[in-house]
């Protein structure tokens, strides 16, 4: 191709260039690595990058990557992120491409944002379109271990300042190329509580001579679900779960100690602080109402996901643009989940989408199941919004 020659149309770019990009995807599926071990997925991201004559900058949060590239005279700059670990769980899909790393699995697509992302920095690479720097975030450790809290600390903005940010996620259950996106909060915020009951154990023949911790847990969790069903605003969303209680060696025998560990998953801050304060309340007097005693330790998770609105009205429109008004849900119901592109946010303005993976079939399955599988039918169609929203935020 001559220097006169015009930029290729996206949707045409990457529809050739499929079969290598579906490579990349199923590669790395096969090579799954979990939070802050991703080696060998960092070593291929910054090769390609290098490849395609994008700047390369490594070790933010140890296995990040960064890409940087330049192009016009413009100072504005834009980042656009994916993330790149993979789950500790065993795959029990049968395909070519499965897992061959036990007990470790792609169950929620980071495999197929990174290889989006990918696509979409090879083509701008090669054909621009853009007047100013765009920051390609490979991101590591996204699942439970927030090393989007640990790049932002580590100075991501500050050695790579931005006017903005920008992050997609695949959802199961929305039909293929369909996207989701609204201003305010897209993810909940998320924190996680463990309660230990002390007691007095005895012989099970004989409660009246021990304190049974086990009622004591209970009658604790019925009374943790009042919280949000008597402290929390109707007009507001939140869960507090009770996820595990461990107690006991036998049949006989009260234990002197029960353990409790759980979820909290709440949009508004102030619910937060109500929710902890709750739990502690609690925990204190139903134990102590027995003649027990119980702790607390309360773990702050990631904060929700809050899309701001200059954003949002920019990423809406380049979706509208590129795919259509009927291919835009402008009103998702808000996810229970949470992401760690959350504290991104809370440091620049920006915007995250959902993108469907497909509403029936095999690629509906839900993320976080040993069945599940990105849809590579997406990787063509997140890069082109990747593409197209790039060169609209640095026309």
């Amino acid at each position: 191709m001559s220097l006169t020659d015009p930029a290729p149309d996206p949707k045409s770019f990457f529809l050739h260039k499929a079969p290598e990009h579906q490579a990349i995807r199923r590669k790395l599926h096969e090579n799954p690595e979990i939070a802050f071990e991703e080696f060998m997925t960092a070593d291929l991201v910054a090769s390609k990058l290098e490849a395609f004559g994008i700047e390369v900058h490594r070790g933010l949060a140890g296995t990040g990557v960064i890409g940087i590239l330049k192009s016009g005279t413009s100072e504005k700059a834009i980042g656009l992120r994916a993330d790149m670990d993979a789950l500790p769980i065993q795959e029990t899909n049968t395909f070519a491409h499965k897992s061959k790393i036990p007990g470790r699995m792609h169950a929620c697509g980071h495999d197929g944002h990174t290889a989006m992302l990918l696509a979409a920095a090879e083509y701008l690479s090669a054909h621009k379109g853009f007047d100013g720097t765009i920051y390609f975030i490979f991101q590591p450790a996204e699942e439970n271990e927030g090393g989007g809290r640990v790049m932002v600390d580590e100075g991501l903005f500050d050695k790579f300042p931005m006017s903005a940010v920008f992050g997609m996620h695949n959802i199961p259950g929305i039909p293929l190329g369909t996207f989701a996106v609204k201003a305010g909060a897209m993810m909940a915020g998320y924190d996680r509580f463990d309660i230990t009951i002390k007691a007095v154990g005895g012989h099970a023949a004989m409660p009246d001579k021990a304190i049974d911790p086990i009622l004591i847990s209970a009658n604790l969790v019925t009374a943790l679900q009042s919280i949000v069903s008597r402290n929390i605003s109707p007009m507001n969303s939140a869960v507090v779960s009770v996820t595990r209680i461990e107690a006991g060696d036998t049949y006989n025998v009260i234990p002197e100690t029960v353990t409790m560990a759980g979820t909290v998953r709440y949009f508004e801050p102030a619910d937060q602080s109500l929710v902890e304060r709750r739990i502690n309340e609690l925990c204190t007097g139903i134990s102590a109402a027995y003649g027990a005693e119980a702790s607390l330790t309360y773990r702050y998770g990631y904060p929700p996901t809050i899309n701001d609105t200059k954003e949002t009205e920019l990423c809406t429109k380049v979706l509208a643009e590129t795919f259509g008004e009927e291919a835009v849900d402008r009103n998702p119901t808000s996810l229970m989940a949470g992401e760690d592109f959350a504290f991104m946010l809370q440091k620049t303005p920006g915007c995250y989408v959902w993108a469907g993976n497909g509403a029936e079939g095999p690629h509906s399955c839900m993320v976080h199941n040993t069945n599940y599988d990105f849809n590579d039918a997406l990787i063509p169609l997140g890069a082109r919004y990747w593409v197209s929203l790039a060169q609209s935020a640095l026309a």
